[in-house]
């Protein structure tokens, strides 16, 4: 039996006559009416009473008209969920993005409209650090990340920077450097900075180091916090000064106030990395959508710098 025999047949009982229902069908009288007989030998019983120029179902027909229109709307309702699938239309987007990127505007306002522009597809989240989703990537764990080079990657990652963002310094909101409108990197020599540092050495804490040793003096390091909400948590404990991506300042704990960084470089970088021959919809009309948004603004690495 096959899906043919099963649309022939419904065609005909709706049609109830066989030439009508070939004419429907597209094909010849002949051809339906032996497809049926062959359906009926195989059931091992007719599915029509004949009458007159017409045919009607009999009651074993009844029951199979049931099952068969049954059976053709799955078929149908699966095709067109796999052509859903083809387009990105249904499915599972599963993103990565760091706690920092969760604060960024470009980030959150990417995933509401991607949810908006595809709501059947399932979009999972998951946070962690830049090194760790880079990795899940690689292990197809993760299909996107939203993170903030540089990192050590493979040549199979993706990179597309969103974002470069500004740094402003966390300051205790009684610190004397809380009165100035902006501050310089030398402003900051006598501090004690806390900072984010990645296992790898890279980041933009090792940036933050390396900015102020080119302006004369070596950071004093007083604390490493896990992460940079952390950071500027630990600034309002009186722990020492951040230097932070503009972005947190969504972030007002109580004692923390921030200040403008007055520098050209370096700059927080955010961007949204994919594996390099992704070929799934999902993730390839997300990247669509965020290359809508970053036109003129950003571009594409398939790595990001070290």
């Amino acid at each position: 039996m096959e899906l043919r025999h099963l649309r022939y047949f419904v065609a005909t009982a709706q049609a109830e006559h066989f030439t009508r229902a070939a004419q429907q069908l597209g094909i010849a009288q002949p051809p339906l009416s032996q497809q049926i007989r062959e359906l009926e030998k195989e059931i091992g019983a007719p599915l029509f009473d004949r009458v007159g120029r017409g045919v009607v179902l009999n009651s074993v027909g009844k029951v199979f008209l049931e099952r068969a229109s049954d059976i053709l709307s799955r078929v149908d309702d699966a095709l067109h969920t796999a052509q859903r699938a083809a387009r990105g239309e249904a499915g599972v987007l599963r993103v990565g993005f760091t706690e920092s990127a969760s604060f960024n505007d470009l980030v959150t306002h990417t995933l509401s409209l991607y949810q908006h522009r595809h709501p059947e597809v399932e979009v999972s989240l998951e946070e962690s650090n830049s090194e760790s989703l880079i990795a899940c990537l690689g292990d197809k764990t993760i299909d996107a990340v939203f993170v903030r080079p540089p990192f050590s990657v493979a040549s199979g990652i993706h990179f597309v920077k969103l974002a470069e963002e500004s740094l402003v310094v966390a300051l205790p909101d009684k610190h004397p450097l809380a009165t100035q409108a902006s501050l310089h990197l030398q402003d900051l020599h006598a501090e004690r900075f806390i900072i984010y540092a990645r296992k790898s050495g890279y980041g933009l804490s090792a940036d933050i180091v390396s900015a102020c040793r080119q302006h004369g003096f070596s950071p004093s390091i007083g604390q490493r916090a896990p992460q940079l909400s952390s950071a500027v948590n630990l600034v309002a404990a009186g722990m020492g000064i951040a230097v932070v991506p503009a972005s947190m300042r969504c972030m007002q704990p109580a004692g923390v106030t921030y200040r403008p960084l007055d520098s050209s470089w370096p700059k927080a970088v955010l961007g949204l990395a994919t594996r390099r021959d992704e070929t799934s919809s999902v993730v390839s009309n997300l990247l669509q959508l965020v290359s809508e948004g970053s036109d003129g603004r950003a571009g594409a690495l398939d790595s990001p710098p070290h």
